[in-house]
């Protein structure tokens, strides 16, 4: 890949303690036994981020994103120096899209204000529901009340740029509650709502004793209420599971569906660079205690792989594919350094099924695609990927 076609650079930043690990989720997360190690683990990102930044140069980073765990949970404090750490080691575009996750129970006004005050620019807050009973089936350590303060905190602190996480598919929910709670996120005007689907993970609670969740039938009733009623309130979905007021998309998760790079610093991050002979894998040790332990060293990469052409056909379709709208010849080209004669068969094929719309320079799922987009992606993964 030719230098000049370098895609846009992110920064992942992992943060990876909760207050509690819910039943669902599969994340790297680690409940937090005593005090958080915020100092040693900040000078630890840092260290970090100075050996990865010989990677890409003088190249600018875009966009930055801190996720977990509950970055939340970290002080004000200790993020400002964070970011006055990484803009001393990095190039930061002034524009830099800045988003931190955040948890309701874990935060309050001031908070929020201390993370403005940081530079955090975008906040992504965890609610999941707005209903009691859901939550408590999830194992949140938040209620309803703490939902709706969350959610109106984050503006009152003087964010503009807010998402909202929700699930759906909730144990025993129904296509009105699930409505119901898309209503009330909307009524508190985030920018930005992500809604997605429970699903059980292995290695979760919920794999080994799964709850009752909605049937299929009732799961396209509870989709089609998300859908229609973001849309009828102006959030335009692009993404599989993001919906957007115009003009703020997630600048960051976009770069990756659009087989962008990014570096990653923390426990369990994962790192994607592009290069003239290729693209790059990195992948950071997962556990804190090792990650403390290890940083600065080696020793702290667990992975370092160069993609062969199957691996990047298969990693650039199973991210763009999710994109709403799908993608362009050109970008295919531009981020694998291949042509779509690449990937023939498997065009046909998915168009035979009625899954891809293809007119030669712009590739889209359909509506059928978009519904069924794990037999669509299949079909562009190496054989050994296969299920």
């Amino acid at each position: 890949m030719s230098v000049d076609l370098l895609p846009p650079l992110s920064l992942y930043v992992h943060l990876p303690w909760c207050v509690r690990k819910c039943p669902y989720c599969d994340f790297n997360s680690h409940a937090a036994r005593g005090d958080v190690p915020e100092e040693r683990y900040v000078d630890a990102l840092l260290a970090d981020l100075a050996i990865d930044a010989a990677l890409i140069g003088a190249r600018e980073i875009q966009t930055v994103f801190m996720g977990g765990g509950t970055p939340s949970l970290f002080r004000a404090e200790s993020i400002a120096r964070l970011l006055t750490g990484i803009r001393a080691r990095v190039g930061l575009a002034n524009d830099a899209e800045i988003t931190l996750e955040a948890n309701p129970g874990t935060v309050e006004l001031d908070r929020f204000r201390g993370f403005r005050e940081a530079g955090i620019n975008r906040l992504s807050i965890g609610i999941q529901s707005f209903d009691e009973e859901k939550l408590k089936a999830l194992g949140r350590i938040h209620g309803r009340a703490e939902s709706l303060a969350a959610a109106d905190a984050a503006r009152a602190a003087g964010f503009e740029n807010v998402n909202l996480d929700l699930m759906y598919g909730l144990p025993q929910q129904g296509a009105e509650q699930a409505r119901a709670d898309v209503a009330t996120a909307i009524a508190r005007a985030p920018t930005h709502i992500s809604a997605y689907q429970l699903t059980l993970e292995p290695n979760t609670p919920f794999y080994r004793n799964p709850p009752s969740l909605p049937d299929e039938h009732v799961l396209d009733a509870i989709q089609n209420a998300v859908d229609t009623t973001l849309a009828n309130h102006g959030y335009q979905q692009y993404e599989v599971s993001a919906y957007a007021r115009a003009g703020n998309e997630c600048r960051h998760n976009r770069n990756y569906w659009e087989f962008g790079d990014y570096l990653g610093i923390g426990a369990g991050a994962h790192a994607k660079i592009s290069g003239a002979d290729g693209v790059t894998r990195i992948a950071k040790t997962r556990h804190p205690d090792a990650y403390l332990r290890d940083v600065g060293t080696v020793g702290v990469r667990t992975e370092v792989r160069d993609l062969a052409r199957d691996d990047l056909i298969g990693e650039f379709m199973l991210n763009a594919l999710r994109l709403h709208d799908g993608f362009s010849a050109e970008l295919f080209t531009a981020r694998t350094g291949l042509s779509l004669d690449a990937i023939d068969a498997p065009r046909r094929a998915a168009q035979a099924r009625g899954l891809l719309t293809d007119d030669g320079d712009y590739l889209s799922p359909t509506a059928l695609g978009r519904r069924f987009l794990n037999d669509l992606i299949v079909l562009f993964l190496p054989e050994q990927q296969r299920p």
